[in-house]
């Protein structure tokens, strides 16, 4: 663990920051702190910038509801920059985006990027802009019942390969299952996010429960 003292601030006391969300890992903003700004980050557990444009502190959040809860933060090699991990409470970009970095400028078609946050709004179109002969769009148009049928059919599939112990048979059932699954959970509304933060409630219970043991 460093000191605040060895950080390299700019002429202007400033040091870069690069908000990172600490569940997805998207790149949510980049701020800067001066070494005040990062004191109050570190002593409320809340990002706090200084805003070059106004010439002041500025608290994230403290007008717009949408604080940055700080997991950590992290100095570079050179200690000249801060990547700060966090649990937002809304959209970091003052336009209402998740993320002030929504405008593409080049992509490599050669190389393929998958996540399921993609896979999720690929899926989400398929229900909203229906596409003929696309296989989702006809599970969306069949309905839950359908959905909820293909789910118990694919978790079989599953249960099978995994009983065979067939490692590459079960990896390519559990995708097909995960699949059906992120349908229904477009069909009902559940997102991704809903489900880290039901997984993140279970892991703070299971550390309590850990520690109750120990005791």
């Amino acid at each position: 663990m460093i000191n605040i003292d060895e950080l390299k601030f700019d002429e202007r006391g400033l040091i870069p920051a690069i908000v990172v969300d600490a569940e997805t890992k998207q790149v949510l903003t980049l701020a800067y702190m001066n070494r005040e700004s990062l004191e109050i980050s570190m002593q409320k557990n809340l990002t706090c910038f200084w805003s070059r444009s106004r010439n002041e502190l500025w608290l994230k959040g403290e007008t717009s509801g949408n604080y940055q809860h700080i997991v950590s933060i992290t100095a570079d090699c050179d200690k000249d920059a801060l990547t700060v991990l966090v649990k937002p409470d809304g959209p970091a970009c003052h336009l209402g985006t998740v993320s002030c970095f929504e405008n593409p400028v080049y992509e490599n078609e050669d190389i393929g990027y998958f996540t399921l946050e993609g896979l999720m709004k690929l899926i989400e179109g398929r229900k909203t802009e229906k596409k003929e002969g696309s296989y989702t769009t006809y599970l969306f148009e069949k309905g839950i019942d359908k959905i909820l049928k293909k789910v118990g059919e694919e978790t079989t599939e599953v249960i099978i390969a995994a009983k065979a112990d067939d490692k590459k048979e079960t990896i390519y059932e559990i995708a097909d299952l995960t699949y059906h699954v992120m349908v229904m959970m477009i069909e009902m509304g559940i997102s991704l996010d809903d489900i880290r933060a039901e997984l993140a409630s279970r892991h703070v219970i299971d550390k309590k429960v850990k520690q109750e043991k120990m005791t």
